[in-house]
């Protein structure tokens, strides 16, 4: 089964499973739809479905688009520059280029990355620590890469773990996430007294949460 948007046909994936009660439509990476449904519900079923749920998934699909577009090329800080590659075997920025050596794979763009972050994580879990409304513990930090969260605290082990990928963001992003897990060590939950106390360090960050849900 295939769906057309504008000019692009797309493929639809379906899942159907005995314990599954309700009908959930995903657009993911690869932008094909994903339908996961109940065993017994009928390929018409999902058809009508789907075409009731066409609003949607457009903008389902517009949000992965947009995600794919902010994710290209190469990007330091929230600033995206021009790659150029060189014979060389170094990564070398310049002020609206990138200078990367042909042979630089996935995984040393990586390090890269990491090196920049380990410099400059810890020096801003730092500011934040200090400036804390509230008295927290001193964390201990860890740097990786995660595909569904951008930061995790874990209270009991007094340790603060943040995504890699916050390293090619707008600092604003990175300042956001570790006000938002600092604030952890205060409220373990989403509560409303949780998001007062990141409301108290961070006056702004629901402009933050708005930029960040293009990522």
């Amino acid at each position: 089964m295939q769906i057309k948007i504008g000019n692009n046909n797309y493929e639809v994936i379906i899942e159907k499973k005995r314990g599954v009660k309700n009908t959930y439509l995903r657009v993911k990476k690869d932008l094909n739809l994903y339908v996961s449904t109940n065993i017994l519900v009928s390929d018409r079923k999902i058809k009508q479905t789907i075409e009731e749920n066409m609003p949607s998934i457009i903008k389902m699909y517009e949000k992965q688009l947009r995600k794919q577009e902010e994710n290209s090329g190469f990007s330091f800080l929230g600033k995206k520059y021009d790659p150029v590659y060189t014979s060389g075997k170094d990564i070398s920025l310049g002020k609206e280029k990138v200078f990367i050596g042909r042979e630089i794979g996935e995984a040393e763009l990586d390090k890269w990355y990491k090196k920049q972050a380990q410099e400059i994580f810890p020096e801003r879990l730092d500011y934040w620590v200090q400036r804390f409304d509230r008295k927290i513990p001193y964390p201990s930090l860890t740097i990786r890469k995660m595909t569904s969260r951008w930061g995790v605290c874990n209270a009991k082990l007094k340790r603060v773990t943040l995504n890699l990928e916050l390293i090619k963001k707008d600092p604003i992003c990175l300042d956001y996430v570790i006000v938002h897990e600092l604030s952890h060590f205060i409220e373990l939950n989403h509560s409303a007294r949780f998001w007062k106390v990141v409301e108290s360090n961070y006056p702004n960050y629901r402009e933050v949460r708005k930029l960040m849900k293009n990522y």
